[in-house]
């Protein structure tokens, strides 16, 4: 490598790294904001339990104000509190998947550095089932 030229598979490698770097980051900044959502959610539930059953509620559509129901409210909150949960765990065993992918990515990285060359095509790389 003394020339300053990266070799492609070197290359490749690399590329495939930055490609899962930024998965990576997607995910994460994707479970930021519904966790975010979530926790503004249940603050809301939390005002809402609070209020008279006979109170008027409203609720946000876009740009107005609807008048609604306490119970309407709450169950829409409910649902949109473990929606966003469930999408949350979805991201987290992604957010996991990808770090043990980075990983072995890296690993395999340094083992190519360190014998100057492609590792020979293994049988998980092309399966031919």
């Amino acid at each position: 490598m003394s020339s300053g030229q990266m070799p492609p598979w070197l290359q490749e490698q690399l590329m495939k790294l930055q490609q899962s770097q930024q998965n990576l980051q997607s995910i994460m900044t994707q479970k930021q904001h519904l966790e975010m959502e979530k926790a503004e959610t249940e603050k809301a539930l939390e005002e809402l339990k609070k209020i008279a059953d006979g109170d008027a509620v409203f609720k946000q559509a876009g740009t107005v104000l609807i008048k609604s129901n306490k119970q309407e409210l709450l169950d829409e909150l409910e649902e949109r509190s473990e929606l966003a949960k469930t999408r949350v765990t979805v991201l987290q065993k992604q957010e996991a998947r990808l770090k043990e992918t980075l990983k072995e990515q890296e690993t395999k990285i340094t083992e190519m550095m360190k014998s100057g060359s492609a590792p020979p095509s293994t049988a998980e790389d092309n399966p031919r089932k």
